[in-house]
């Protein structure tokens, strides 16, 4: 929600008024759309300041709270044992506060993945949510078509056919990128471990690799595959340093593989950096924590990406409000660490 100073330098928003009133974001915005929630005095205070400082709320955002739910679901995935703060939190987190923005929040639920759809079914009609986010997109994934059948309004973090709607980000450009920057520090032998061939976000990173090898007329015979675990990326990345003339650096499809590749590098007396060049991909806090080079997802862009393509088909929303692109396609950083000297 936004408003417009009484003269003041830029527009007046919701948290403005809450601190200069010492209240929360949502006790303001009670204050305006259900002023019966808020007690006589917190609600003489805070329309004492929303005058003082003239506050407006923006009319699409009000608009859009006159959804029966202003709720949308998302399913959550099992926990992974080895999972290292894994990508979807970020999401998870990022597109909460983006859907808080328009005064929405999120439905939470548990399912199946057999069962996801039928969940949203039955959540939709409930009237227990307004729309879905989906995640995880795979190639031939029957969710899209299954959810615009039922009338059912989402947005994908991940390709779908142009007909939906969906954010994703450039897997292979992010893999492109760091091989490109090994082969610029001078690596001609260059590792890679992933996840076998027939998953889209592998098989992209994958591409992106590959891509950056052929650009260069470099051996493409370093590729190892295996499931996304350390215990998996240590002995894949085992593997290629006991080959005869080993790669001296190795690019990851996860930061997970990459921890396993860095354990396996310390299993062999090898220093990360100076002896073995390691790329992870994801850039979580463990990554971080190492000093691990990986590429880096613009999740929190997505995030609003993702909610702003959504927003606009939303049962109730207001005809002008913004239609972006259905379709968005980001492309991830590099974050250069010590790992790759």
């Amino acid at each position: 929600m936004h408003g417009t100073h009484g003269g003041g330098d830029g527009p007046v928003t919701v948290h403005d008024v809450a601190v200069a009133a010492g209240v929360s974001r949502q006790t303001v915005s009670n204050v305006v759309n259900a002023p019966e929630r808020v007690s006589p005095a917190t609600r003489q205070r805070v329309q004492a300041v929303i005058d003082e400082l003239g506050y407006q709320p923006n009319r699409a955002a009000r608009a859009l709270r006159a959804h029966a739910s202003r709720l949308i679901g998302y399913r959550i995935r099992p926990n992974r044992p080895d999972a290292l703060a894994a990508i979807l939190d970020r999401f998870l987190h990022a597109f909460a506060e983006a859907a808080r923005d328009l005064d929405h929040h999120l439905l939470l639920f548990a399912a199946a993945e057999a069962d996801e759809v039928a969940a949203c079914d039955r959540l939709l009609r409930s009237g227990a949510v307004d729309g879905f986010v989906l995640t995880d997109l795979d190639y031939r994934d029957r969710r899209p078509a299954a959810m615009a059948a039922l009338d059912a309004p989402f947005a994908s973090f991940g390709r779908t056919g142009d007909e939906f709607v969906w954010v994703d980000v450039d897997n292979a450009a992010g893999t492109e990128r760091a091989t490109e920057h090994l082969v610029a520090a001078g690596h001609r032998r260059i590792g890679y471990v992933g996840v076998p061939a027939g998953d889209r976000i592998g098989d992209d990173r994958e591409s992106g690799w590959r891509t950056a090898m052929r650009r260069h007329g470099l051996d493409e015979g370093f590729a190892r595959h295996a499931a996304d675990s350390i215990e998996a990326g240590a002995q894949a990345g085992g593997e290629l340093l006991d080959t005869a003339d080993p790669p001296t650096a190795i690019v990851a499809a996860t930061d997970v593989f990459a921890v396993g590749v860095l354990r396996a590098a310390g299993q062999r007396g090898l220093r990360v950096g100076p002896d073995l060049a390691v790329c992870g991909f994801d850039d979580t806090p463990t990554a971080d924590v190492l000093g691990l080079t990986s590429v880096r997802q613009p999740v929190e862009e997505v995030a609003r990406a993702m909610m702003a393509v959504l927003a606009p088909r939303l049962p109730g929303a207001p005809a002008d409000l913004p239609r972006p692109p259905a379709t968005r396609l980001f492309v991830p950083e590099l974050v250069v660490r010590g790992s790759t000297g």
